[in-house]
């Protein structure tokens, strides 16, 4: 396929994104091209345009785009089990597929592992960015067939556009392994994260969910959603402590697992105000934006058999399991307010997505087509 399309690009770290007209890729034999549908902007987006020593940015200009779904309009000639018109999302994480790490599963403890239109975090990552340069912000992209999930007709390209928090949210109860005996707390349960996290815990078979965050409006809305299985405390409204609060909802044991969804740059005070509710024997799992070193009293954890863990991104295989549950029904997803934005206007969308979201219940969506 030749021709052009047009793609946002960064030409220079910190700036805005320029909407250019680029070279329409051609997938190599191993990959698929996609006409891309619908991109999601996530809150934490600018951020990502200049990033702090540690985190490997693509190589400038680059096309950027995390979350993007669309349909397949060519495969390469090496590519078998992926058709032309397939409705798919494109998981952005890539990675080598042979290393040990890839092999047992924990794709992003790969040195090649990227999140393509985002960026790199193992040490050789830049070189897969250089190989996948074309994020969902753009008329075509191409992808390995590793990275896809088939979409049911009932999920839209909008909502599929989310599927990247959602993904790590239900990465991190995977690795909790939250079920039907589970307690869960989830701290900054309103948010972007952390409304997606009480979504798939409740789809999980958790009967409890104490959902944790500072807006009690949004609260409100969250404890809607299944108001027998979820219970709210916002630490804005209420003077008694999360600890506190969660040791009264559980008759005094505590969370089995606290999930940490607070977004970019939060406090270690809030991750630990949280974490202090964890109940002996229990598993904390950190998956959200906690910057800076948190002091947890590893004497006292190791006396109560509690587990501290990160949880980041998710697998193919994960979205695909998603994907199922909803087909399912068993995701509530009309819950979500689409804000769409033409490619054009990818800027106006970005800066809304940080400043204008109504909590987790907002999807911020570009679509190129």
């Amino acid at each position: 396929m030749t021709g052009q399309m047009r793609a946002a690009r960064l030409h220079e770290r910190g700036a805005k994104l320029s909407v250019d007209i680029v070279d329409k890729p051609s997938p190599r034999s191993g990959d698929v091209l996609i006409e891309v549908k619908a991109c999601g902007m996530i809150p934490n987006f600018q951020n990502t345009l200049d990033l702090p020593p540690g985190y490997n940015m693509p190589e400038l200009p680059a096309i950027y785009g995390l979350d993007a779904a669309g349909v397949v309009v060519e495969t390469g000639s090496a590519v078998r089990g992926v058709e032309v018109g397939q409705r798919v999302y494109v998981n952005p994480a890539r990675y080598c597929t042979n290393c040990d790490a890839c092999k047992s599963g924990h794709v992003m403890a790969c040195d090649y592992a990227a999140l393509n239109g985002y960026y790199g975090s193992g040490t050789k990552s830049l070189q897969i960015l250089a190989d996948y340069p074309y994020g969902g912000l753009a008329d075509y992209m191409t992808a390995p067939p590793y990275c896809l999930v088939n979409l049911p007709d009932k999920l839209s390209f909008e909502m599929a556009a989310r599927w990247g928090y959602m993904g790590t949210a239900y990465a991190a109860l995977q690795r909790a392994k939250v079920d039907m005996k589970t307690t869960v707390l989830i701290n900054g349960a309103s948010g972007t994260l952390g409304l997606p996290a009480v979504q798939f815990a409740l789809a999980l078979g958790a009967p409890l969910i104490l959902a944790v965050g500072r807006d009690p409006e949004l609260l409100d809305r969250v404890r809607a959603i299944a108001p027998e299985r979820i219970r709210v405390h916002s630490t804005t409204l209420s003077a008694q402590s999360i600890e506190d609060w969660a040791r009264v909802q559980t008759n005094g044991r505590g969370a089995q697992v606290v999930l940490d969804a607070l977004p970019m740059y939060s406090s270690p005070a809030d991750f630990l105000a949280a974490a202090a509710a964890l109940a002996r024997g229990g598993i904390h799992v950190n998956p959200g934006g906690v910057f800076g070193e948190v002091a947890i009293d590893m004497l006292q954890a190791m006396n109560h058999e509690q587990t501290y863990a990160t949880s980041l991104w998710f697998t193919p295989n994960q979205g695909q399991e998603m994907a199922h549950l909803a087909a399912s029904g068993m995701l509530d997803l009309d819950v979500y307010e689409h804000e769409i934005y033409p490619l054009a206007e990818v800027n106006v969308a970005m800066e809304r997505a940080r400043t204008k979201r109504k909590g987790g219940f907002s999807n911020y969506v570009v679509t190129p087509g």
